[in-house]
């Protein structure tokens, strides 16, 4: 683990926005919680400089690249040329002293570089020789994303670093493995690295790469065309570079009779957290958010707090953003308080705070675009129709402008305001892919 000394990370504030006002007989508290992350040291650079770690100071990461080589790669053969110059681009953002490898991925898992089962130190003459060892990448094979995965986490394992990080890259479906293995080899990896997903072209499946990413705390997103996969993967190698906190979680304590009903994360993307609850002592129980850089997230909050009496109020929720140290004991870098009153205010007790409304708008909106889409891959016009309207209506409320736009590849709008559309005859499989993929993706409060 890092040495969480105030010189080397950032600082982290949490900030809660919510109406602790509730009715009478009211029980149901929402609140999101903005945790932001400023400040971080010079580890956190994204290019490679090495003049600014002081004497002794390394960074702390370590990188492993997984490229799709199956077969299909060479269909059209610009998609194998794309994986292999995006790969070039990526080993050149990653940063001199991070531990790296690169890895083919077929129906089995191959070390490209280092190999040997080791991890590479990066620097001018390591990141040459990986550029090198790429031209002998070549497509044939099938796929088996599992084993790709365990082979990083066996290699990233071996570096004596706190953060370890992913990227994979695959352009068709888990063919050569069954669910249940690809399911397994995620479950083994959560928590011990986070990775980043993409999918090249269109012939993958979006549910399943988004699955890894959502498994693994990751980023997923299409690059629908390979020409675009190089600013693509230099831009995520540069975040990774960023990261300079890891395994921060997120920790809720609640008091005696409070219910929790879910925690998500809301912002940049929507994840749902309520099933990766681990228990951490009386009332306690932590919740996975991954590496931290220079950033900020907000989550979404909602308990179930016993009934009482007007004028009474209590403290529902304590919200912690703790990392584990060596000795197994958890520092606390920053919390914030989750409150109810109950009142007869009227005008206070049926207000919603801007930031709540706003989030659940958000969510609704990933639900609906999801619901519309699988609607209309089954032939339920109707059903589509409406989930899709909905969606419309929603992004426009909002101010999703992205997500507007990529609504108008699969819908005519004929009315934002009112959700009112007619689903396009003929959509490019690019597009619905997008739309799919990106669906979580989520604006912020304007101020």
């Amino acid at each position: 683990m890092a040495n969480f000394s105030k010189s080397n990370v950032p600082q982290f504030s949490v900030d809660v926005y919510q109406n602790e006002y509730l009715p009478e007989g009211g029980r149901e508290v929402n609140a999101i919680a903005t945790v932001t992350s400023t400040g971080g040291g010079t580890v956190g650079t994204a290019v490679s400089a090495p003049h600014l770690y002081s004497a002794g100071q390394t960074p702390d990461a370590a990188v492993a690249i997984m490229v799709d080589c199956s077969g299909s790669m060479d269909y059209p053969p610009t998609k194998m040329r794309g994986a292999r110059d995006a790969t070039s681009a990526a080993i050149d953002a990653v940063r001199d002293g991070v531990h790296f490898a690169v890895i083919g991925g077929t129906h089995v898992a191959k070390e490209v570089y280092p190999g040997d089962g080791r991890l590479a130190v990066a620097d001018a003459h390591t990141r040459g020789e990986a550029k090198q060892a790429l031209r002998k990448l070549s497509a044939g094979g099938g796929t088996a994303i599992g084993t790709w995965l365990r082979l990083a986490d066996r290699l990233l394992a071996s570096a004596d670093v706190s953060i370890r990080h992913g990227i994979l890259l695959t352009d068709g479906r888990n063919e050569h493995e069954s669910p249940e293995d690809l399911k397994a080899a995620l479950d083994s990896c959560a928590g011990r690295f986070t990775c980043d997903a993409r999918g090249v072209g269109t012939d993958w499946e979006v549910k399943e790469v988004t699955g890894i990413a959502s498994a693994l705390l990751g980023t997923a997103d299409i690059v629908a065309d390979p020409s675009g996969l190089s600013a693509d993967f230099t831009q995520m190698m540069e975040a990774a570079m960023g990261k300079e906190v890891a395994d921060v979680s997120l920790r809720l304590w609640t008091p005696m009779g409070v219910e929790i009903k879910f925690v998500k994360q809301v912002a940049p993307t929507v994840e749902e957290l309520t099933d990766r609850r681990t228990e951490a002592g009386p009332r306690a129980g932590d919740y996975p958010t991954g590496s931290w850089g220079d950033e900020s997230r907000d989550y979404h909050i909602c308990v179930e707090v016993p009934n009482a009496e007007l004028g009474q109020e209590m403290l529902a929720a304590r919200v912690s953003l703790i990392v584990p140290q060596p000795d197994g004991s958890a520092q606390t870098l920053s919390q914030g308080l989750v409150r109810a009153v109950w009142t007869d205010d009227m005008a206070a007790s049926t207000s919603i705070n801007p930031q709540v409304a706003h989030y659940t708008g958000q969510a609704e909106l990933a639900q609906v675009i999801q619901q519309g889409l699988d609607a209309r891959k089954s032939g339920d016009v109707d059903g589509a129709t409406a989930k899709l309207g909905r969606a419309v209506q929603l992004a426009s409320a909002s101010g999703n402008e992205d997500t507007a736009k990529l609504l108008s590849k699969v819908v005519d709008v004929v009315d934002a305001v009112a959700g009112t559309v007619r689903l396009k005859a003929r959509v490019a499989e690019a597009d619905e892919m997008t739309l799919e993929t990106r669906s979580t993706k989520t604006v912020r409060v304007k101020k």
